[in-house]
């Protein structure tokens, strides 16, 4: 071999070497940027809570940001959801509920109100993954894709309303419900209101903008396994007596990832961890942000003013979770902040991260309509969130006048 050729062969070989790391580095990128996409709301959590570490150093206080009873009923809730997901139990009582319909104004109208009443069952996340398919499937199997953007964002709006009137419906209810401790009936006599004009507002909105149009959905035979079925919702019934303090968390922290990993354990890979690691880093964020003097004169300044109003400003900036964890540090006021964070869940699309859930799986659907998207996003969701704000305001200047 000459030395010509060997240079030749080393040159191919380094030439082959660079493409394939330039290659290895391309689908890093593409990996990174799609992690951040998916899991956007958590990783800027994670910027926020690293940015206050450098002004709070770590110690041992840190130890007291975390509210591990919430971390472990979220976990629980989200898990047992899962398995239910996984045995089709949703899908088949919405699909069952839409059949009896038969009009796309009825069935639009009912697909809202299954993920309404799912919100304060499951959450509102997971009945917005749960229900937003099915919302697809019907509308695009009949022909009716025009009604698409308004029923996903119907639908996306009444996650966000519907799960306020329970301490599991939105992942802000089930933290300000445990640090504040609420008793139960309180905590739905103060999201009542609210909640009532909200069911008002949404089916006023689906009566008028979808037509009584015909529409037929094809039979689909769904069989649910007797067994697992019972054994799913006597694990959901377990969660929920946690959430309510019926049962120590830790009980349910022991049996249901356990029963879990032994009969389903994608549902334990299915969690939204990325939600519970958002709470984690909210929590060190938070609990940094309580702790410098200038933010916690500021924040107590303006709680002190009007803790409802405040509290729904910041969801649209830096929605209504971390504004809740956030918040919950500068005030007592639990009433206000707990009504502000949750009608505040509606507005801009990041006020929830509901709404960019939504927005994904509609985009995911709908190519190159994101922008039609956000205009008719934005234009319900302020309407919803001026009468829900003005009404409590209202309602609670009606209250002041009685108590004066």
């Amino acid at each position: 071999m000459s030395v010509q050729q060997a240079v030749g062969i080393v040159i191919k070989n380094r030439k082959a070497v660079l493409h394939r790391i330039a290659y290895s580095v391309q689908e890093f990128e593409n990996a990174a940027v799609s992690f951040v996409r998916k899991n956007a709301v958590m990783c800027i959590a994670f910027v926020a809570a690293l940015v206050t570490s450098v002004i709070v150093p770590i110690d041992s206080q840190y130890l007291g940001y975390f509210d591990f009873k919430t971390l472990t009923c979220l976990f629980c809730v989200l898990a047992v959801v899962c398995a239910l997901k996984n045995i089709n139990f949703f899908y088949m009582l919405a699909r069952k509920v839409v059949q009896v319909f038969k009009t796309a104004r009825m069935s639009v109208l009912a697909l809202v109100y299954i993920t309404f009443i799912g919100s304060m069952l499951i959450a509102n996340d997971m009945a917005l993954l749960t229900f937003l398919p099915l919302g697809y499937f019907v509308l695009n199997s009949t022909g009716k894709q025009k009604y698409m953007a308004f029923t996903f964002i119907m639908q996306n709006i009444a996650a966000n309303l519907g799960g306020m009137l329970t301490p599991f419906g939105n992942p802000q209810n089930l933290y300000l419900y445990t640090k504040y401790e609420i008793p139960n009936l309180e905590f739905m006599s103060i999201m009542a209101p609210p909640f009532i004009l909200a069911i008002a507002v949404i089916t006023v909105c689906c009566l008028i903008f979808v037509k009584s149009e015909p529409l037929n959905l094809s039979d689909e035979k769904i069989n649910l396994e007797p067994k697992r079925t019972v054994l799913c919702l006597v694990l959901f019934a377990l969660s929920v007596l946690i959430v309510f303090r019926g049962i120590p968390y830790w009980i349910g922290l022991i049996i249901i990832p356990t029963v879990l990993f032994a009969v389903d354990r994608k549902a334990l890979k299915m969690v939204d961890y990325g939600l519970l690691f958002t709470f984690v880093f909210f929590f060190i964020f938070a609990g940094n942000m309580a702790r410098i003097d200038a933010v916690r004169e500021l924040f107590s300044f303006l709680l002190n003013k009007s803790t409802l109003l405040f509290s729904i400003a910041s969801c649209q900036f830096i929605s209504n979770v971390p504004s809740a964890i956030l918040l919950s540090q500068f005030t007592e006021n639990y009433k206000d902040l707990l009504v502000g964070v949750n009608i505040g869940g509606v507005g801009t699309l990041i006020s929830s991260l509901a709404s960019l859930i939504t927005f994904r799986e509609y985009t995911k659907h709908n190519p190159g309509k994101a922008l039609r998207y956000v205009g008719i996003f934005s234009a319900f969701n302020f309407a919803f969130l001026a009468i829900l704000t003005g009404f409590m305001l209202l309602l609670k200047s009606d209250i002041l006048q009685i108590i004066k």
